[in-house]
């Protein structure tokens, strides 16, 4: 391992092979990290975090302090990062509350650039990307291959699908379906994001099966009920489709139409 000497390194920690820790840098207690991540100067990572193995966490950054959460009594909860993430300057990621996943999480692959906020009780899948100063409020799920524009603010208890974009300067209020791009204050959808599906070959026959299923929800004039059940009945049955709709189906707050 290399460790600076101006570093600050709790007893309590645990530091695999091969991590490197920069200048200035505080390692709390109940902190794991996994082999070769390297931590660089004056970053700080709270009490009962675990990282894992490949990450690189560039300077000022800040991970699992205590939640934004007037709620927050102290309670024991965790933040989990993945393998082989890349977090730039000045992010911010807090630890959970004891509110229903009571843990903020972060897959494998991720790209969360400067000044980025992730907040409580937040679960992110894999290779997702958060341009510059991208804002994720509390309780917020992001599914895989998701990129989220710079200067985005999410609303709290928000799904983001997968293999979605959110433009730039976006104001996101309700849930994101997948395969689609949004945009706008407040978020609107503008069709698939076809650019995305054709870089992680989607294959033609599944992005004319999805398009015909957008068509049917977001682009008839029929209730939600019957396009879906529209959807089910002529529309390719392939995992995609199934994805898109039970997305739907399953949202909470709403879906950005």
């Amino acid at each position: 391992m290399k460790i600076h000497p101006t570093a600050i390194i709790s007893s309590e920690a645990h530091l695999e092979e091969g991590v490197e820790i920069g200048p200035y840098s505080i390692i709390g207690p109940d902190v794991t990290i996994g082999k070769n991540t390297i931590i660089g100067p004056h970053v700080v990572i709270d009490s009962q975090t675990d990282i894992g193995e490949g990450c690189r966490i560039f300077q000022f950054s800040s991970i699992g302090a205590v939640p934004q959460d007037l709620k927050f009594k102290g309670e024991a909860t965790r933040t989990i990062i993945g393998n082989y993430n890349t977090i730039r300057e000045y992010v911010t990621i807090h630890r959970a509350t004891s509110a229903d996943i009571g843990v903020t999480i972060m897959g494998d692959y991720n790209l969360l650039m400067a000044y980025c906020h992730v907040a409580h009780n937040c679960k992110l899948g894999n290779r997702i990307v958060m341009a510059n100063a991208a804002n994720l409020a509390g309780h917020i799920h992001v599914e895989d291959n998701a990129i989220i524009g710079g200067l985005t603010g999410i609303h709290q208890f928000t799904r983001i699908g997968a293999h979605c974009i959110i433009g730039g300067c976006s104001a996101v209020a309700k849930d994101v379906p997948p395969f689609v791009m949004a945009s706008g204050n407040i978020a609107k959808l503008y069709g698939l994001n076809m650019v995305g599906l054709k870089r992680r070959n989607f294959s033609v026959e599944t992005i004319q099966a999805l398009k015909q299923a957008y068509r049917l929800v977001f682009r008839s004039s029929l209730l939600l009920k019957t396009a879906i059940a529209k959807v089910k009945t002529e529309v390719a049955d392939i995992p995609e489709v199934r994805q898109f709709i039970d997305f739907i189906q399953n949202s909470q707050r709403g879906i950005c139409r």
